[in-house]
């Protein structure tokens, strides 16, 4: 019977794609599910084989780990080098659309907050 391994709801496509590589390489057998049309399904990875899901978690898990790491790692180098997009390069880059995105959340909160505030 299959068995759920990985769901690839919000995962980058280099890590699904990460994964699939991993599988194959492994010589684990697997299948995949899309979203569907409307986006409902669950889009992920099965495995054919009950005795193939421990050695593919196992994969996984340490896969992710590394990921993990080096992701974290990448973050870190950016930070240090000063690259980090922030709010204050969002506003450098295009002021108008920043001042304009600002006034449109002003706007959403006071209407959605108005009734509350009101004494």
């Amino acid at each position: 019977m299959a068995k759920l391994v990985f769901r690839l709801r919000n995962v980058p496509d280099d890590e699904a794609e990460d994964v699939r590589t991993l599988l194959s390489d492994n010589d684990i057998e697997y299948f995949e599910t899309s979203p569907g049309n409307w986006g409902i399904s669950m889009p992920a990875i099965w495995v054919h084989k009950d005795e193939d899901f421990a050695p593919a978690r196992q994969l996984i898990d340490h896969y992710q780990v590394q990921r993990a790491d080096r992701m974290r790692q990448e973050y870190e180098l950016i930070r240090q080098r000063g690259e980090l997009r922030t709010m204050w390069h969002s506003f450098i880059e295009n002021p108008l659309r920043f001042i304009g995105y600002m006034a449109l959340i002003a706007v959403v909160l006071y209407l959605s907050l108005r009734f509350f505030l009101s004494f």
